[in-house]
């Protein structure tokens, strides 16, 4: 059985306040249904937690109008430690979280308007769409870009989705590639340039020369969730200017500061695990069976790119519906490849948080 890629599940972020953060997130981008919410310890992740394990809480949430969710996770054992150094653009690791826009001139009036630290405006990226940049209130990147593959129509004032992709520094482009399109099934590439980029120009370090690669998949995600989940891309960022380049996390922990990872929603995990392990990316933490998020279970794994970028892989076995009704979703028998049927999808909007 092959293993399938359904999509971007969430990206996981670090923060020393989960939930005023959210709040800030519901606002800005209308990311406001909440997937579980627990605070449990963390065992399984203590290669990446000094070598103890530590106790966190953690929420995910996503977007009725698709794309990809959060899982804000923060420290309750210990603070949540900052990078001592300021990113720049191809620092390694995930640097700025891409959410889709239905219009992004719309979504920029209303950032702005929110009092939103906006750094850029809208600008024509290498393959002319437009794109700009802000930060969130704990001084993450997001970049807002035109989306496609929506799910549905919630109303909100910023135009926005969730999660379309991610922009990550990488130290060999070429050799990166290996992992994003031949594991990862990015495997078309919208453009391969190398310039000081315009539409870079408001981050840091994003004067200097870079190669950028965006990647995109052309073959839609199959998968329960992926009609929610949406299409998505990876773009993968060198830069060619700036000969000292440092790890984002760098003498910090998965679950400080920051993007802690970007978790993919996969059937076949068994399979997949085979395949990663052939291609030279070994699982470096499985869950093996299921594990239990309180709301919400399945299995996961980890994988590290080739600078140590940290990649999840779920396979979802249970998510609520209707929590208050005990509605659950059973997945652990689901069809390889089919969709969930969109009403049942839709239906997760019971689980909105109002601001």
């Amino acid at each position: 059985m092959e293993p399938i890629i359904c999509g971007i599940q969430q990206m996981g972020i670090g923060v020393p306040n989960v939930q005023e953060v959210w709040q800030w997130y519901r606002k800005m981008f209308g990311i406001d249904v909440r997937v579980f919410e627990e605070a449990a310890e963390a065992p399984l992740m203590t290669k990446y937690t000094g070598g103890k394990v530590h106790a966190r809480t953690a929420t995910l949430a996503l977007s009725m109008n698709g794309g990809g969710g959060f899982e804000i996770w923060q420290f309750t054992s210990r603070n949540t430690e900052k990078p001592t150094f300021d990113i720049q653009l191809g620092d390694l690791g995930l640097f700025a979280c891409k959410i889709k826009s239905k219009n992004v001139r719309e979504s920029y009036r209303y950032m702005k308007k929110m009092g939103a630290e906006v750094i850029s405006e809208p600008q024509r990226t290498p393959d002319g769409s437009y794109a700009f940049f802000l930060k969130d209130p704990n001084g993450n990147l997001f970049q807002i870009v035109e989306g496609t593959g929506w799910f549905g129509n919630t109303g909100h004032p910023s135009q926005c989705g969730g999660v379309a992709g991610v922009i990550i520094g990488v130290s060999d482009l070429d050799k990166s590639l290996h992992l994003y399109r031949d594991v990862l099934k990015y495997e078309t590439e919208v453009y391969d340039e190398q310039a000081s980029f315009e539409d870079f120009h408001g981050v840091p370090g994003g004067g200097e020369v870079c190669r950028r690669v965006r990647l995109i998949h052309t073959e839609a995600r199959k998968g329960p969730f992926a009609k929610l989940l949406g299409p998505t891309s990876i773009e993968l960022v060198q830069t060619t200017e700036r000969l000292e380049v440092k790890k984002i996390f760098q003498d910090r922990f998965w679950g400080d500061w920051g993007f802690i990872h970007l978790c993919f929603d996969v059937q076949g995990m068994d399979a997949l695990k085979i395949q990663c392990e052939e291609k030279g990316f070994p699982f470096t933490v499985d869950s093996s069976n299921t594990f239990d998020m309180g709301e919400a279970g399945g299995r996961f794994s980890y994988i590290e790119d080739a600078d140590g970028t940290l990649i999840e892989f779920v396979e979802t076995h249970k998510v609520p519906v209707m929590k208050k009704l005990g509605w659950y979703i059973n997945l652990k028998n689901q069809p390889h490849g089919k969709f969930l049927p969109k009403w049942m999808l839709k239906a997760m909007a019971f689980n909105r948080v109002k601001s």
